[in-house]
């Protein structure tokens, strides 16, 4: 006469494939179906109950007919539900369950509200409901029963007593404890399952983004991410955007191949293309490439932060490249590599093709225009340690960065002579005040950057500094 989440093997499987296909980001919701095995054992273990109770003498003959209803109603109801439009009801549950109240509620009325077999029958229900859906399902079907119980009482009023025979009341109490206890039993089971499944879960989540980390190597951070969050789809397909391109290479690179065994050449190389992308990433640059000793990067693009704040990140990330190679060219000079290297670079602003391009099984995300070409121009027109700058970039950071006008090229895809200009440097950096200073010679390299140093180092280097001043003295006076 109740419904038990049974069926509950089924249900776990069920439920674990729920949780699953969440965690693959289509959820798939379990259909609401009656719990069929549940229903037998309830209404069986209640016939049990009518046939030792009417065999007894405690009720009335007539209750026997309810035994068929008993035995046969489990099997209707799964049919009702699994192969009539009922199957498609929301809650099909809750309400096959607040039936069950009532049909148990008039057979409690029937039987006169005998003590026991009555709180037997309640029992099952009211463990059902709090089962199936909660608190809520349990007042609803305690509304249900006791109105059942209320209206089946008033037409065929109380029994004699409200005591039961010895044997029918065992029979209700076992009958009842083994529907509670095989209940509570595929209870467990479920919940077991739905840990595994869990668990399972979990490991697939965690091998899942060990493996975006891996595949985040081969795609700029913000690419990546835009992916990975479900911002960006992808598909074939690209968008205009006004963008700022960055194209950079290193002037001696191919002397240095020629004097460097392979291994050590992939080693400076690998640090130099580490220590860049860093500045890159630094500043919100999409590093688009890597090619030989060349790097492109482009400013604007899947995020921006307009277009004067995207040149002039793009053209600041350049100026801290130039410093940050001079440094890194000290210490390659310490490591045995007498080969000046120097860094040359381009930056072009303008409207480019961007997106994925290539093949449905093999995509590049990319840009193309011919503001690209200008950048990879300007690069190579660059002398070594200098920035080449467009006109349309030069008139978004002119206000922050000092430039230098270089004249005008001719670039194919222009109609025009393109204006050119060289970066010098931060305005804020010119002057007695700058921050970054300079010096370099055969023996002798100084590259300080006060901004970046602490008190402690302060003292450390201006001992240093004496130390060297009170050398170069002292080999003066002797000379």
């Amino acid at each position: 006469m109740m419904s038990a989440p049974a069926d509950l093997r089924s249900a776990s499987s069920s439920a674990g494939r729920s949780l699953a296909s969440e965690a693959s980001g289509n959820p798939v919701a379990i259909p609401p179906m009656p719990d069929y095995n549940g229903r037998v054992l309830a209404y069986t273990s209640t016939a049990a109950i009518i046939v030792t109770g009417v065999l007894q003498g405690a009720f009335a003959q007539w209750l026997l007919w309810l035994v068929a209803g008993a035995l046969t109603w489990p099997h209707i109801a799964h049919a009702l539900t699994r192969r009539t439009f009922l199957r498609n009801s929301p809650r099909i549950r809750q309400k096959m369950l607040i039936f069950d109240c009532v049909v148990g509620g008039a057979f409690i009325g029937c039987i006169g509200l005998i003590v026991i077999p009555s709180m037997a029958v309640a029992l099952m229900l009211m463990f059902s409901c709090l089962m199936v859906g909660g608190i809520r399902q349990w007042l609803l079907g305690t509304v249900f029963m006791a109105s059942a119980i209320a209206g089946t009482v008033a037409i065929l009023g109380p029994a004699d007593g409200p005591h039961s025979p010895l044997l029918t009341s065992i029979v209700s109490i076992l009958s009842t404890g083994l529907y509670i206890c095989v209940t509570a039993y595929y209870s467990h089971q479920q919940a077991r399952a739905l840990m595994l499944a869990k668990t399972q879960i979990q490991n697939q989540r965690e091998q899942s983004i060990a493996l975006s980390h891996k595949l985040s190597k081969y795609l700029s951070p913000q690419v990546w991410q835009s992916i990975f969050t479900g911002e960006r789809d992808v598909r074939l397909e690209t968008q205009r955007k006004k963008l700022a391109v960055f194209f950079s290479d290193i002037k001696g690179f191919t002397e240095l191949s020629e004097e460097m065994e392979p291994e050590a050449l992939t080693e400076l190389l690998n640090h130099y293309f580490n220590e860049m992308s860093e500045v890159a990433l630094k500043y919100g640059g999409t590093i688009d490439k890597f090619v030989g000793d060349s790097i492109m990067v482009f400013f604007g693009d899947p995020t921006s932060r307009g277009q004067r704040e995207d040149a002039f990140a793009c053209v600041s990330m350049a100026i801290e490249m130039r410093k940050h190679m001079k440094i890194m060219r000290q210490k390659w000079r310490s490591q045995g590599i007498k080969t000046p290297l120097e860094i040359r670079m381009g930056i072009s602003t303008g409207y480019t093709t961007v997106g994925n391009f290539g093949a449905e099984n093999r995509m590049d995300y990319t840009i193309i225009g011919k503001e690209v070409n200008l950048a990879s121009r300007l690069e190579s027109l660059a002398e070594p340690g200098e920035i080449l700058v467009s006109y349309e970039t030069f008139s978004l950071i002119k206000n922050k960065i000092m430039c230098r006008d270089k004249g005008e090229i001719t670039v194919k895809g222009f109609g025009k002579p393109v204006p050119i200009y060289e970066v010098v440097d931060f305005r804020r950096d010119m002057g007695p005040n700058r921050s970054f200073l300079e010096h370099e010679h055969s023996g002798f390299a100084m590259y300080l950057d006060s901004d970046k140093i602490t008190e402690k180092e302060r003292q450390a280097i201006l001992t240093a500094l004496e130390d060297a001043a009170d050398r170069l003295r002292r080999e003066e006076d002797v000379s």
